[in-house]
Order: structure tokens, then C-alpha cells, then sequence
């Protein structure tokens, strides 16, 4: 585990952000299909996405004190 030097804009354990930026379209790719799928199918694929999301976004994060 890295710890943070007080100042520094993102500590080590952060991704850049052309990473983050990837899962982020890749993760809202998914919603490109929901047409063809069936309605039912559709609250599931959601959840996905928004986990998805909140993973890529946290990863990104500088962690701040």
C-alpha cells in the first residue's frame, strides 16, 4: 500500500485518467445493446453499469483526507 504525501495531487495507487476515461466508455458501451434486449433484462444491465462506473471513478480518485 502506498501512502500519500500531503500535497501530492494523486497519490500512487490512482490510475490516469486516459484508463479511467477506458473503463468509463467501456462500461457505457453496454448500454449500446439495451434496444435489443428484453425489458426485464434491462434493470440488471443497469446495475452492471453503475457498478461499473463507481469502480472506474473510485479507481481514478485521488484519495483525500
Amino acid at each position: 500500500m502506498t501512502v500519500p504525501v500531503p500535497g501530492d495531487p494523486r497519490p500512487m495507487s490512482a490510475r490516469p485518467l486516459e484508463a479511467v476515461r477506458a473503463d468509463v466508455e467501456a462500461a457505457l458501451g453496454a448500454l449500446d445493446a439495451l434496444a435489443e434486449q428484453p425489458a426485464e433484462e434491462h434493470v440488471a444491465v443497469f446495475e452492471r453499469v453503475h457498478a461499473a462506473l463507481g469502480a472506474a471513478l473510485a479507481a481514478g480518485s485521488p484519495e483525500r483526507a
